[in-house]
């Protein structure tokens, strides 16, 4: 069971037909552009070139006090098209996955310096993509202390935002979108750990309080009735960081109403969130966000943020709408796109002659071109597979 689940989720692509009976009939059959293959097959090659030559000596990349960075690109050479490290770890990979496992703490956490939900979260993602049983134990320990982070009710009181969320680990009592998408994703992808060899006394995250919370950062008034949440078709449906805080600002009506902006990367976090915790693909909640995100499709920047998060952005994009679904992505101005290979030729485009890729922008880490190199390897190995 579990050699299943996880040879077929690999980063996001286990769900490619999670909106397959709600997906409309393709009108000609969908041949794979061998051609096209062989040059994302090309660019991933040289991307994971640059990152085996970009290797500290002691297994880590960019910086030992984050071991999500060495995670991320671990799960590149996990999602190899071949499965050539899948089969054969190199002495490189295994020193990259002896640096994470040198990190779990006593309690399951797995960090160095802050960040610990974030850190625990993607370093678990790491650790699945290596379908290796003796990472088991590790990860139920992570996955149980990840559920602890939970804001309960009991702690509402405590601080601004609303219960069901998870923050970054530091206080205990924050939560963002952010966090709380990649602890449900950690969660999501390692459910097969508790359904194959339940843990006696093991306990289940509060599923129905994360969904309060998701939706309490989404901009949809019949659903979340903070006074910022929008009807404005320009932000409807869209998603913020946290209640009351979207990084892309606000903007006043005039009534003197305040709504916060919906932005791109955080809103396909949302979609993401809903489908982690099992809302189907005909809730107005998942409608809402999936027809905001149609509406405002680019490749060319992070709707509402510019450059900022651009290659999160993408790599957000690539894993909902392949998880969603979606062949042919229908968009606000009536066209029908084909959107891996244009999200695939805006990565080949920005890739530098090196083999690796770094974003102008220096916001959220965005200027480290481990990170942003990992980040475009997983979205352009995401794409192969479906091209």
């Amino acid at each position: 069971m579990k050699s299943q689940l996880v040879s077929a989720l690999c980063l996001g692509l286990c769900a490619q037909g999670w909106r397959a009976q709600a997906a409309p009939e393709p009108s000609v059959i969908r041949r794979p552009d061998v051609s096209f293959r062989n040059e994302v097959r090309h660019s991933i090659d040289q991307g994971l070139q640059w990152l085996q030559s970009h290797q500290n000596s002691n297994g880590w990349w960019s910086t030992a006090d984050h071991p999500a960075v060495t995670a991320l690109a671990l799960s590149a050479f996990m999602g190899e098209p071949a499965g050539a490290f899948q089969a054969h770890p190199t002495p490189a990979i295994e020193r990259g996955y002896h640096f994470i496992v040198d990190h779990a703490k006593p309690d399951g956490s797995i960090y160095e310096k802050g960040l610990a939900n974030y850190n625990t979260a993607i370093c678990m993602m790491g650790l699945i993509a290596a379908r290796n049983p003796q990472y088991d134990p590790l990860l139920r320990k992570a996955r149980q202390w990840l559920i602890s982070q939970q804001v309960d009710l009991n702690q509402k009181g405590k601080t601004d935002s609303p219960y069901g969320g998870v923050g970054y680990g530091d206080s205990g009592t924050h939560s963002d979108m952010n966090n709380t998408f990649t602890a449900l994703e950690a969660l999501y992808y390692s459910k097969y750990l508790v359904r194959d060899q339940p843990q006696a006394g093991a306990k289940d995250l509060d599923w129905a309080a994360a969904i309060h919370f998701i939706q309490s950062c989404q901009n949809l008034p019949a659903y979340n009735k903070e006074p910022w949440a929008s009807d404005d078709p320009k932000y409807k449906g869209g998603f913020i960081y946290e209640p009351g805080d979207s990084k892309a600002g606000a903007v006043t009506n005039g009534e003197g109403r305040v709504a916060l902006r919906s932005y791109g990367s955080i809103s396909y976090a949302g979609l993401l969130s809903y489908i982690y915790a099992d809302l189907k693909p005909d809730d107005p909640r998942v409608v809402a966000v999936y027809d905001w995100l149609r509406q405002n499709y680019t490749v060319d920047e992070n709707p509402g943020m510019g450059q900022q998060g651009l290659y999160y952005y993408l790599l957000l994009m690539t894993k909902a709408l392949a998880i969603y679904g979606v062949d042919q992505l229908p968009v606000n101005s009536g066209q029908t796109l084909d959107w891996r290979r244009q999200v695939a030729m805006k990565l080949m485009n920005l890739q530098k002659a090196d083999g690796s890729w770094a974003n102008e922008n220096a916001r959220w880490w965005e200027h480290d071109p481990s990170l942003v190199t990992s980040y475009s390897l997983i979205s352009l190995e995401i794409l192969y597979r479906g091209l």
